[in-house]
Order: structure tokens, then sequence, then C-alpha cells
């Protein structure tokens, strides 16, 4: 009896407007190419054009493999804008619908609309302290 109700419980919160995790974490470099250069040489970052992606299982749902992305960026590139900041973190996301209503809801600034590709939705918001922020919801 107590187990159903944990498995009901755990499922409603699915669907929770919420953040779940980092999915990235994405800064500014004099030379992009030089930095993951470096990572693969003395860290052993597997890197492609874009950086490293690192996969992990999740503790709940060891099943399920997620990943998160590192990745360097030529300094001033304008993904960060309208962010003046050296950095941009991703956070995982679930129902990324919900929690943009709910940002907006807040008064957050929510730059873009919901954008949707192979492999998650995305969106990009403010928070309070000047910083652009990626929401994504993986696949």
């Amino acid at each position: 009896m107590e187990d159903s109700k944990n498995q009901t419980d755990s499922s409603s919160n699915e669907n929770t407007p919420k953040v779940t995790g980092i999915g990235g974490i994405f800064f500014f470099s004099d030379n992009p190419q030089e930095t993951r250069d470096w990572y693969a040489k003395n860290l052993g970052f597997n890197v492609n054009e874009w950086g490293s992606t690192f996969e992990f299982r999740k503790v709940n749902k060891p099943d399920e493999i997620s990943s998160m992305q590192w990745s360097p960026f030529k300094k001033g590139d304008n993904y960060f804008s309208p962010s003046q900041k050296e950095f941009m973190i991703n956070y995982q996301v679930q129902n990324i619908e919900g929690l943009v209503d709910q940002l907006k809801q807040n008064g957050v600034t929510v730059l873009d609309n919901i954008e949707t590709f192979d492999y998650g939705k995305f969106v990009h918001i403010m928070d309070a302290d000047g910083n652009k922020i990626e929401l994504w919801e993986p696949v």
C-alpha cells in the first residue's frame, strides 16, 4: 500500500514545472578551439566543434541517460545577449510550457518563444542579476 502511494506521488511530480538539473555550462573564450584542445589534452575531455558532452544516469531513473553540455563560445558571441556576463547556464526542466507560464505570472523576462528541436525544447529567460538562462526540456 505504501509503495503504490509513493509511485503515484512521484509520477504526479513528473509534470510539475521545475528545474531538474544542469544541462550545460557555456562561457566566453578568446580562442574556443584552443580552450577545447587544452581540456582534451590535459583533462581528457572528449571534444567536438561545440565542446564536450557528459552523459550520466539519473539516480531515481537509472535506465534513463541524461547529458550535460560544456561549451566555450568566442568572446562577444551574441548567443548570450542581452546578458553582459561571461557565462550562461542551461538548466534541464520538465514541463517547459507550464514553467514558462509560471515565470510570466511571476514577472520574469522571457526572451523568446519555446523552440522545438529533435533533442528537446528550449527557451531563454533573464534572472534577477541580468544573467541569460537557457531552459531545456530534453526529449
